[in-house]
């Protein structure tokens, strides 16, 4: 056999939460992130790997629940199949939710593509006391199909071997069947011959009877597709006409792609009635048990607030040990270069833009690592799309679905991998404006701003004074999603359905695999541009150079970023605000920490201090009242995003939207924050 005959190219799909991404982890060796909820892998995840002489491409598709073009995942999954030809589809079906998963199966099987079936988490059909006879259902089918357990690999071997044996053309069960289609049948005949009279002029990526069913159901994609072919006005005028006899045949309350769903799915009940045997309903029972707890109307919401206060309470509490550790490390190793390197400019860089910056972001980590390991537990056990479930009515009353609370949810951490995770929603209106409004969440960067501003000027209502920063960008958040689904997206282009997966013990491995995942894809976005960021910042504030007996406060009024702030002064004063204040928020722009370190040049003097003199500084200054502390919180919660969130809203959904963000966020911030002012100068 040549080597090209030796490579096989190998689609993986599947429906959401079908254990798709831990068969492709198991088979590639890779290690993507697996979650319990819609829509988790939003792009193709292609490896290469080796397997008894052959060479394996195996791409992870987007789950999707069908490929009928409904949603984005489908229409992402049909044009790669469509496009990219594989050899062998490895459809991925969840045991125990065999009548949903088989639905995708009738429509690979009507494609015309050689099909290898997956049962994934057989173990759990197995612990729910079931039976399935495996082997005659996939007789029944025309396809191979295996039971495998992704967790563990078990069942592997045994696939592979059957992806090569139907490879060459050796496995006896594979036939090509054609699934009746009733009283629609006659009419896909009919438009099916005409179209294999012509074949040559097909497209060679679906089988003549799959592109007929899709005329009869106006798919407008597979209509675009033929519609370069010479007789296609031939087919259409057929196609018109056997649609007007299911029309009288049907009636007004039946369509032709109901009909073709309907057979589909009574098809599969037939094949399963001859081989699947229910189990006891017992650990379905304490499912639906919990479930009743957990999503009740009334109940449901106060453990969703205990779930969210214990994450953060961890988040922020046991985050705070490690901060410490951290900080000193950054220090010692700052004291270290200071004493290795000599004076001069390299020194000040290294020291005070790259240790001092990315310092300033990596402290946060322990903080981001416990959020992410509350969020993967309740990603792996079930629990997160329960409560995406029940925030489902009030996200609707927004213009947004149960889903895009996820992101939201995230954005307290960090808003960085919030922008990324937005990827799950499946309308792309939807997800455009979750993406826009998730950087109205406050981050975990944004705090030490809070505790040094409120600590100072507001300590007998620090509680109140952060509650009410939380709150007032979780409503400019509803505001602008209302306000974009009013004007700008009208209607919602994808039909929502929030799948409640089975719940499952999440094993410590998993948890901890997915934290640093994620930690690590936090450092990669954020580590290069806040090194960027830090040194420019840095070298802003370092040039001109400091002359001999001029302090650290006149040195930065006559630098570069000085001069800015003073330009920019005049736009700040109305929210009571000095150059100072301007300064500090555009050193922000790189990383909102990196706000206090300005505030600890520009109000220190030129002795080592901790941040309670820093506080006193501030406090005796004079550049600050009450009101004008307000406006700069306020400001500082709502302005544009860090570079990094900027970065990423760029990259997923393009600079239009990043630009359009930081200039969005950057005014709504100061409306607001006037606003605020001129009340509190009344009521202060």
């Amino acid at each position: 056999m040549d080597s090209v005959a030796k490579h096989i190219k190998i689609a993986i799909v599947g429906n959401p939460n079908s254990g798709k991404t831990s068969l492709y982890n198991h088979i590639t060796g890779q290690h993507e992130h697996v979650g319990n909820y819609d829509g988790t892998t939003v792009e193709a995840q292609t490896s290469t790997c080796h397997y008894k002489g052959y060479e394996l491409s195996v791409t992870d598709l987007p789950g999707a629940n069908a490929l009928s073009g409904a949603t984005s995942e489908e229409r992402y999954v049909r044009k790669f199949l469509a496009e990219h030809h594989p050899d062998i589809v490895l459809n991925v079906v969840c045991a125990s939710n065999l009548e949903r998963n088989l639905y995708i199966t009738t429509e690979l099987i009507d494609m015309g593509y050689r099909v290898v079936v997956a049962l994934s988490m057989y173990d759990e059909l197995q612990r729910n006391g079931a039976t399935l006879d495996d082997d005659m259902l996939g007789k029944m089918i025309g396809v191979p199909m295996f039971p495998v357990v992704g967790h563990s690999g078990k069942g592997i071997e045994v696939l592979l071997d059957t992806i090569v044996a139907v490879h060459e053309r050796r496995d006896e069960r594979v036939r090509h069947i054609h699934i009746y289609q009733g009283i629609v049948e006659e009419s896909v005949m009919a438009l099916n011959k005409q179209m294999k009279e012509h074949r040559d002029e097909l497209p060679t990526c679906f089988a003549p009877r799959y592109l007929a069913m899709k005329m009869l159901e106006g798919d407008k994609e597979i209509e675009a597709m033929l519609a370069e072919c010479p007789h296609y006005a031939d087919w259409k005028r057929t196609c018109e006409k056997e649609r007007d006899h299911l029309r009288y045949d049907l009636g007004e309350d039946e369509d032709i792609k109901t009909t073709i769903a309907d057979q589909k799915r009574g098809f599969i009940a037939g094949a399963l009635r001859e081989t699947y045997t229910r189990g006891n309903h017992r650990i379905e029972s304490i499912s639906n048990a919990v479930d009743a707890v957990v999503t009740h109307r009334i109940l449901g919401y106060p453990i969703f607030i205990f779930v969210m206060w214990l994450m953060f309470y961890c988040t922020f509490r046991l985050g705070a040990y490690p901060q410490v550790w951290i900080e000193r490390l950054v220090t010692l190793i700052g004291s270290g270069f200071e004493q290795w390197l000599p004076d001069g400019i390299l020194k000040d860089m290294v020291c005070d833009g790259i240790i001092g910056g990315v310092g300033s972001v990596i402290v946060f980590l322990p903080n981001i690592m416990i959020l992410y390991i509350f969020i993967s537990f309740m990603e792996d056990s079930g629990y997160l799309a329960r409560a995406s479930f029940i925030m489902d009515k009030l996200m609707h009353k927004i213009g947004l679905h149960g889903k895009s609370f996820i992101p939201l949810v995230m954005g307290f951490g960090c808003n960085v991998p919030a922008v990324m995770s937005a990827r799950i929603v499946e309308s792309r209106s939807s997800r455009l404006i979750t993406t826009f409004i998730t950087p109205f969440m406050s981050c975990s960067a944004r705090l030490p701003v809070y505790i040094i501003l409120i600590g100072t000027f507001f300590a007998g209502h620090s509680s109140l004074v952060m509650l009410g920063l939380y709150l007032l960008g979780i409503v400019v958040a509803m505001v602008t999603a209302v306000l974009m689904r009013k004007f700008m997206f009208k209607r919602d282009e994808t039909p929502f359905v929030m799948e409640l997966p089975p719940y499952r013990v999440p094993t410590f491995k998993a948890i901890m695999s997915h934290m640093w995942q994620r930690c690590a894809q936090y450092l990669r976005n954020i580590a290069g541009m806040i090194l960027v960021a830090s040194i420019v910042v840095w070298a802003l504030g370092y040039f001109p150079r400091q002359e001999e007996g001029e302090s650290s406060v006149e040195h930065y009024e006559q630098s570069y970023i000085g001069k800015v702030g003073r330009f920019c002064e005049p736009a700040f004063e109305p929210l009571g605000l000095n150059w100072k204040s301007s300064v500090s928020l555009l050193s922000g722009i790189a990383a909102k920490e990196l706000m206090v370190s300005t505030f600890g040049v520009l109000y220190s003097s030129d002795s080592e201090e901790d941040s309670a003199q820093l506080k006193e500084n501030l406090a005796k200054s004079g550049d600050f009242t009450q009101p004008s502390v307000l406006a700069l919180l306020v400001f500082t919660l709502l302005y544009m995003p860090c570079v990094g969130t900027i970065a990423a809203i760029g990259r997923e959904s393009g600079w239009k939207w990043a630009v359009g963000s930081a200039l969005y966020s950057t005014t709504v911030a100061w409306l607001c924050a006037f606003v605020v002012y001129r009340l509190a100068l009344i009521f202060i």
